[in-house]
């Protein structure tokens, strides 16, 4: 039990050590976004710059002329060459040349499987579409009382839509695992157990990488989940 006199006491200021190891926290949080920033933009810029400058002819390197590797220049030619292939592809002559080389790889077992995986990957990746998720969302998954964030894709059409039948239609949801959103579950729920949220897909995203740690905004629930939760 405190005296009054304990009550009256000033708080106490934290010495010399907990200032310091304060002080090297917040340093810490302040310099290993950017260091790891750095660290992996020149880790690579170095590794395309040793697939591509050994692939150029010697007397073309440009430390034969400055003598000094400048660290880049491998970078700098992988975009050129890759604006110059697609500036051909595009072309009468260039989708020409890509499809007689499918067909040659189609007619090849093992190489077909492999450049077929590969060609859908980099179109889902890089492709400039309009296909995105619409929007963050809450569902009730994996049983009724818990939930999950989840992204809303599409309306479900197609055999799926017909034979998962339901009063205002379905939505396809992609719910991504922790920490790694890029892998997760596609499933289908019924409109009315879909519930929009505010927030961005990019708040939703960091949610979900966090593990809970970074709330958007800091929202309080609407009134919308809390019936849904009574029902």
């Amino acid at each position: 039990m405190k005296t009054p006199f304990e009550e009256n006491e000033p708080p106490r200021r934290p010495g010399l050590l907990g200032g310091l190891r304060s002080s090297f926290l917040t340093g810490l949080i302040v310099i290993a976004p950017i260091g790891l920033t750095i660290w992996l933009i020149w880790t690579v810029v170095g590794w395309i710059d040793g697939f591509v400058l050994p692939l150029v002819p010697y007397h073309f390197r440009p430390e034969q002329y400055i003598g000094i590797n400048l660290r880049g220049v491998g970078v700098m030619i992988f975009l050129i060459f890759t604006v110059i292939v697609g500036w051909v592809a595009k072309g009468l002559l260039g989708r020409s040349l890509i499809r007689w080389a499918e067909s040659l790889v189609e007619r090849t077992p093992v190489v077909r499987s492999i450049y077929s995986g590969i060609k859908q990957i980099a179109e889902t990746v890089f492709t400039q579409s309009e296909r995105s998720f619409e929007k963050a969302c809450l569902i009730e998954y994996p049983r009724k009382g818990i939930w999950a964030i989840g992204f809303i894709s599409t309306d479900t059409r197609g055999e799926v839509a017909q034979k998962a039948t339901a009063e205002n239609g379905m939505m396809s949801v992609f719910v991504p695992t922790t920490p790694n959103p890029t892998s997760g579950f596609l499933l289908f729920f019924p409109k009315e157990d879909v519930i929009e949220l505010d927030m961005s897909i990019e708040e939703a995203a960091k949610l979900v990488i966090s593990a809970g740690l970074v709330y958007p905004n800091e929202k309080i629930p609407t009134t919308d989940i809390k019936k849904k939760a009574k029902s």
